[in-house]
């Protein structure tokens, strides 16, 4: 893998991250409007600290590419499940805009699962400090 591949991957992880680590903070600060909005959608305002977890903590992995593959295949259902959940009503332009932008955000997460997290992240770090192929190295980005 080389530097731009490198950065590449750094760049997507981060984009990718981003809109989820500052949702949770968004659902800590907006706690209760959180829970209720869950609550109209058929969805249990009990599992809020479970979507907290998953988006800060799912997030943060994958920015840092920390176990990021797992991250990415847990994010990529939690995608898809609130795509579902909250934004199936085809009839409104705007949601179905915001279907098709979790499904896409969806499919990021997947490729992320399916080559990894690249060098620069703590699984090409990891990798490389235990002699596998991993930081810097060309083949880091499969193995990472």
């Amino acid at each position: 893998m080389n530097h731009i591949q490198s950065f590449a991957a750094l760049a997507g992880r981060i984009l990718l991250a981003a809109m989820f680590v500052t949702s949770g903070w968004d659902k800590i600060a907006g706690y209760a409007g959180t829970q209720q909005y869950m609550e109209s959608a058929g969805v249990p305002g009990i599992l809020l600290p479970l979507v907290i977890l998953a988006e800060l903590g799912g997030g943060l992995a994958v920015a840092f590419g920390f176990h990021a593959r797992i991250a990415a295949l847990a994010l990529a259902g939690f995608t898809v499940l609130a795509a579902l959940l909250f934004h199936a009503d085809f009839s409104n332009g705007m949601q179905a805009v915001m279907f098709s932008k979790n499904i896409s955000i969806a499919g990021g997460f997947l490729l992320l699962a399916a080559f990894g997290p690249g060098a620069w992240s703590v699984d090409g770090w990891r990798a490389g400090r235990t002699g596998a192929a991993g930081f810097g190295a060309k083949s880091a980005a499969g193995r990472a």
